[in-house]
């Protein structure tokens, strides 16, 4: 069982790793793109990837922030016990309430379909899509195409029927390691505990 749990995590982090790049290309437009192949370009030393990495309760843009953050400077080491930008609608928070908008950040959702559902499905995100519930369009294929097989997605197989928090979880933790510099799983990742997380 381990085996196979680690040969899907490891499936859906190359998966990820490449589409991560695809979206933040696409939405950020950054001056140099992401390479889908290049893990070292990413991390708090790109611009695109620290903003989306960095703790929501703190401004990236600041560039005292953003030196504090790549030298490791103290008060700015990034740990498990901040939520970063990425998890939050517009990737922005409120610094008056951390849980609005919280779990709502595009990359995120983008990231959980791709996952749970379809790489395709997850430009339904912001109405790039159909915007049709998946489970369903799926049944009507399989009732549509008479004879034809139609493949199951990941939810399906694991009879997930909702959004649960530890599914939540798992695609916060491949998201932040698709967008961190790091190139090899681990449950600590210098100061972030993936555990903790």
């Amino acid at each position: 069982l381990r085996q196979g749990a680690d040969s899907a995590r490891g499936d859906d982090t190359s998966k990820l790793k490449t589409l991560i790049s695809e979206w933040i290309n696409h939405e950020f437009k950054p001056d140099q793109p992401i390479d889908p192949d290049d893990k070292h370009s990413r991390g708090f030393n790109n611009d695109v990837c620290g903003g989306l990495l960095c703790p929501a309760e703190i401004d990236w843009n600041n560039p005292v922030v953003k030196a504090g953050i790549r030298n490791r400077s103290e008060g700015y080491i990034v740990t498990d016990m901040s939520f970063p930008t990425f998890l939050y609608d517009k990737y922005t928070a409120n610094p008056d309430d951390l849980e609005e908008g919280l779990f709502k950040g595009k990359i995120l959702l983008q990231g959980y379909k791709a996952v749970f559902t379809s790489p395709s499905s997850a430009k339904d995100i912001d109405g790039d899509g159909d915007g049709a519930d998946v489970i369903r369009n799926n049944r009507s294929a399989k009732r549509s195409s008479a004879g034809v097989k139609v493949k199951k997605h990941v939810a399906q197989i694991i009879k997930m029927r909702k959004v649960t928090p530890r599914s939540i979880a798992y695609i916060a933790c491949q998201v932040r390691f698709a967008l961190s510099s790091v190139t090899s799983w681990q449950s600590v990742d210098g100061d972030f505990d993936y555990i903790q997380f």
